[in-house]
C-alpha cells in the first residue's frame, strides 16, 4: 500500500489526541478510545484505505486493547456483537434485492418507465424518485426497507440508461439521482411518525421521562410546514449542490419507449421479481405491527430483516439470483465490514460512558440561560451529536434522556416544543454522514456518490435541514402553543 498523508494523517489525529490528559470527568481508558474513535472517523472522510478496512482495523484495535471491556473473551464477544445485528442484514439483503432486480429485468423496465414518463429532464427524474419515496413512506417503518430495499435496486439501474456509471461517469447524472434519493428518505423519515421506526421509540421515552404523548396527526401537523417543502426542494437542492452533466435528454425519452418496445412483455423472472417485491412490502407493512395477526407466520410480528432473508431464499430458490451471485456482490460485502465495524464502535462509545459525559458537560451551563436560547443549543446538541453514532436508535435511547431532563430545568422552556424538535431531528439527521442511518451504507457504497462529496453533501444538507427546524418549525410549534 502506497503511504500518502490520507495514510498518516489519520494517525497523527489519533496520537494528538491521545496525548493529550484525560479531561476531568473521563479516565485514560475512555479519551483513548475516543482517540481511536476520531481517528476511524477520519481514516474515512480522508479515505486512506477502503472503508471496509478502516473499520474493521478499529474495531481490532479497540478489542486487542479491551477499552470495552478488559477480559479479552468478554471484549472479543463485543467485538463480534456488531454482525449479529438486524440492520447490518437488511443492509446486504437490500444489496441481494438489486440483484434480483438486475438480473431479472425488472430493474431496467422499472427505471425506462421512469425514463420515459419523466426523464425529459433531470429535474423530472429527481422529483420522480422523491415522490417515489413519499408515498412508501407512511406504512413502512424501517427506512432502510423503504429506500434501501425498494427505491435504491430501482433507481440505481436509470443512471446507467444514461451512460452514467460508478466512477469516473457518475457524475453526468448518477451522483444526482442518487443523492436525491437518500437526501429525501431523511425527510420522509421525520415527515410521518410511521416512516422510521425509532420515532415511536423516542415519543415512548418523551412519555416515560417528561409524560409528552403525540400522536399521528399531530406529529404530521407540526412537521408539515417544513416537511412538504423539503420534498418539494430537495431535487432542486441536489441539482444545485450535485451538478448533473445531464440536464436534459428528450432524445432519451424516445430512446427509453423504443426500449420498453423491444423488451416485450415481462418475463417469467420479471413477474416472479415483483411477486417477490409485493410480498416484501406487505411484510413489512403489516409484519411489522403487533395489531396485526399474520397466522401463517405463526406469530404476530415479523421482523423486517427477517422478510429479507425470507424473499432472498425464495428468489434463489426460483432461480431469479444464484448463490454466486450473492457472493460476488463486492459493494455489499464492503459496506457490511465497514457499517459493522462503525456501529460496533460508535456503540462502545456510549458503553464506556463517553457519551453521556458529553452530555452532562454541555447541560450543566444551560441551567441559566433564557428559554428560546436554551431551546436552540439543546436541539443542536442532540442533532449534531449524531456524528458520533452509527444507529438513531441508540443515539435516541443515550441521548434524549438527557436532554429533556435538562430541558426540564429551564424556568419557561415548553417541554413539549422540545421534544417535538428532538423526535423531528431523528429522520433529519440522517443525512449528515455514511452511517448515520441504515441506508446510508448503500448510497455510499453505491460508487456513484465520491467518499469526500458524501460528507461534504450530508454536511451542506445537514445544516439546510437543521436551520428549517430552527426557522420554521419551532416558531410554528411556538404559534401553536405546543
Amino acid at each position: 500500500m502506497k503511504i500518502t498523508w490520507r495514510t498518516v494523517a489519520p494517525l497523527g489525529i489519533w496520537l494528538a489526541i491521545y496525548l493529550v490528559p484525560a479531561p476531568a470527568g473521563l479516565n485514560a481508558n475512555q479519551w483513548h478510545y475516543f482517540a481511536l474513535f476520531a481517528a476511524v472517523i477520519a481514516g474515512l472522510i480522508l479515505e486512506s484505505m477502503p472503508v471496509g478496512a478502516v473499520g474493521l482495523i478499529g474495531l481490532t484495535v479497540a478489542g486487542v486493547m479491551g477499552y470495552v471491556d478488559p477480559d479479552p473473551n468478554k471484549s472479543l464477544r463485543w467485538m463480534l456483537g456488531g454482525f449479529s445485528e438486524s440492520t447490518v442484514w437488511l443492509i446486504v439483503g437490500a444489496f441481494v434485492f438489486s440483484i434480483g432486480y438486475r438480473k431479472s429485468g425488472l430493474g431496467r423496465r422499472l427505471a425506462l418507465m421512469l425514463v420515459r414518463g419523466l426523464g425529459r429532464s433531470t429535474i423530472g427524474l429527481g422529483y420522480a424518485v422523491a415522490f417515489s419515496d413519499l408515498v412508501l413512506a407512511p406504512a413502512t417503518p424501517s427506512n432502510t426497507a423503504r429506500s434501501g430495499g425498494t427505491i435504491y435496486p430501482i433507481v440505481s439501474n436509470i443512471p446507467r440508461i444514461y451512460g452514467s456509471e460508478p466512477g469516473p461517469t457518475a457524475g453526468k447524472i448518477g451522483t444526482y439521482v442518487m443523492w436525491t434519493a437518500f437526501a429525501t428518505t431523511a425527510v420522509t423519515s421525520s415527515l410521518f411518525l410511521t416512516a422510521l421506526a425509532p420515532n415511536a421509540a423516542a415519543l415512548s421515552i418523551a412519555k416515560k421521562i417528561v409524560n409528552v404523548e403525540i400522536g399521528w396527526a399531530q406529529w404530521l401537523f407540526g412537521f408539515a410546514p417544513l416537511g412538504i417543502p423539503l420534498l418539494l426542494l430537495v431535487p432542486l437542492l441536489a441539482y444545485v449542490i450535485c451538478r448533473p452533466q445531464v440536464k436534459e435528454g428528450p432524445e432519451i425519452v424516445t430512446w427509453s419507449s423504443g426500449e420498453l418496445a423491444a423488451m416485450g412483455p415481462p418475463s417469467r423472472h420479471e413477474w416472479i421479481m415483483a411477486g417477490l417485491v409485493v410480498l416484501a412490502m406487505f411484510l413489512w407493512i403489516t409484519g411489522a405491527n403487533p395489531a396485526i395477526s399474520l397466522p401463517m407466520l405463526g406469530s404476530n410480528f415479523i421482523n423486517p430483516t427477517m422478510v429479507v432473508f425470507v424473499v432472498i431464499t425464495l428468489m434463489l430458490v426460483t432461480g431469479i439470483i444464484e448463490f454466486d451471485d450473492i457472493v460476488a456482490e463486492k459493494s455489499a460485502w464492503e459496506v457490511f465490514f465497514y457499517f459493522t465495524s462503525l456501529l460496533t464502535l460508535s456503540s462502545g462509545l456510549n458503553e464506556i460512558g463517553f457519551i453521556k459525559w458529553v452530555a452532562e458537560g454541555y447541560a450543566k451551563p444551560l441551567a441559566t440561560v433564557t428559554p428560546t436560547i436554551g431551546m436552540i443549543l439543546l436541539v443542536s446538541f442532540f442533532f449534531w451529536v449524531h456524528y458520533f453514532f452509527s444507529s438513531i436508535t441508540s443515539h435516541a435511547a443515550a441521548v434524549l434522556p438527557v436532554v429533556l431532563a435538562v430541558g426540564t430545568g429551564i424556568p419557561g422552556l415548553s417541554v413539549p416544543t422540545l421534544t417535538l424538535l428532538c423526535v423531528y431531528s431523528l429522520g433529519l439527521m440522517g443525512v449528515i454522514s455514511p452511517y448515520a442511518t441504515g441506508p446510508a451504507p448503500m448510497y455510499f457504497g453505491s460508487g456513484y456518490i465520491g467518499k469526500g462529496d458524501f460528507w461534504k453533501f450530508g454536511l451542506i444538507f445537514g445544516l439546510i435541514y437543521f436551520a428549517g427546524l430552527l426557522v420554521i418549525v419551532l416558531p410554528w410549534l411556538q404559534l401553536l402553543g405546543w
